[in-house]
Order: C-alpha cells, then structure tokens, then sequence
C-alpha cells in the first residue's frame, strides 16, 4: 500500500498494541529501531512502516525497495507504506506534515519512532521535523538514531540482546548497502553491532536501541 490509497483505520486484535515506525530511507528504521520493533511484533503486537524515498541514489530503485520489502518480513511488518519522494528531496512542511498525519489517522499507532532531528542527512531532519507535528496528538513518540545522527543522549532504552541477530538479518537483508561505509574494513552490520554493544553498556545490559522521547507516558 502507498499513502496515496485510501486508508482505513487499523483494526485491533486483542490487547494489541500497534507500532508505527517512520524512516526517510531503506533500512533506516532497520538500523535505529529494527530490534525494538521484533521485541514487539514476537509479543503480539502489530508492527507497520513508511519509508518516505525508495533511496534511489544509493542503489538502483528497484532493487533498494526490494531490500525493504525482505527487511519488513524480517521485521515482522504487518504493512509497509511507501511516501513516494525523491531521494535527496524529502521537503519539510505542510505536504509532507499531511501525508504523515493521514498515515497517522489510519494507524491510530500506541508508538511512533522515527529520526532523531539533529542529523547531518537532510532527509532525516525534514522528517523528524515534520513528524513532530503529525504525532501532536499520539502519545508515544521516541526518537531513534543512525549513523548520520548528532549529539544523541538517549534516556530510554529497550534490552535487544535477544534479537540482536534477527535486527542484524534484517540489515543484511539491505545487501546493496551493507559495504558502504566510507570506514575501511568496517561494514553497516559491523557499526550497527557496535551501536548496540554501546547502547547496552550505557542501559546496563548486553545489547541495546537508545531513544529520545518526544513523549512518553507510564501508565501505572
């Protein structure tokens, strides 16, 4: 389904939780929640995602958006939603603010992660920027980090130690990506593994996702 098609709102099983994850490429969300994201999707609860490019300049487009379909069954996706911008050109404003509230009003999401704002990717700052606004009125907001992200101090984390090698897979899965680095000898899988080891040291545990609320309530 793209964003275009009319949406209907997300029909619950029960006592399920729907989570709504938000990248501006091809294994973004792979890389900043793609644990976090099976914890829950193995729990029960229901899993979706928008990729706003198709990334096409870092790989033919074909290819990168069958990447994403491999690496959404690996995240246990219920749906995967495209946005249908340009590589490179993701806007920040009104459209783009529109496209994501009407995904928002389907969905109905418990929990929506996306990119943390400040990031030397443009595409990634427009969309943190622009979900702030879509997701005024959701209560769970949490800001996930990349490889381009800047001065991230989480305060939440999520134990991932026991589907680490399953959020690795689903990297892998973004084959045409994994060697591009710019760091000899260090693959994506490598820098991921190494921002989990890290994460968890900070959380007390093995292996970790930080994140950054915009919002989050403990319900008691």
């Amino acid at each position: 389904m793209t964003a275009s098609r009319i949406l209907r709102p997300a029909q619950d099983r029960s006592g399920a939780m729907r989570l709504l994850a938000i990248g501006a490429h091809p294994d973004d969300i792979e890389a900043g929640c793609g644990g976090t994201l099976i914890k829950y999707a193995r729990n029960g609860h229901r899993v979706f995602l928008m990729v706003m490019t198709e990334g096409e300049l870092g790989a033919s487009r074909g290819i990168r958006r069958r990447e994403q379909r491999l690496a959404a069954k690996v995240l246990c996706a219920e749906q995967l939603y495209w946005g249908g911008y340009r590589d490179t050109q993701l806007p920040s404003g009104r459209r783009l603010i529109q496209k994501l509230e009407r995904i928002v009003k389907a969905i109905q999401p418990h929990f929506i992660f996306v990119h943390y704002f400040d990031d030397t990717h443009q595409d990634h700052r427009h969309l943190a920027e622009s979900t702030i606004t879509a997701t005024r009125y959701t209560k769970n907001v949490l800001f996930y980090e990349g490889p381009t992200t800047q001065h991230f101090s989480p305060t939440v984390f999520v134990d991932i130690d026991e589907v680490l090698d399953d959020k690795l897979a689903s990297i892998r899965a973004h084959a045409s990506q994994v060697a591009k680095t710019n760091i000899e000898g260090l693959s994506i899988v490598d820098i991921i593994r190494s921002a989990a080891h890290f994460r968890g040291i900070q959380g007390r545990v093995r292996n970790a996702e930080g994140f950054v609320p915009l919002r989050l309530f403990i319900n008691v």
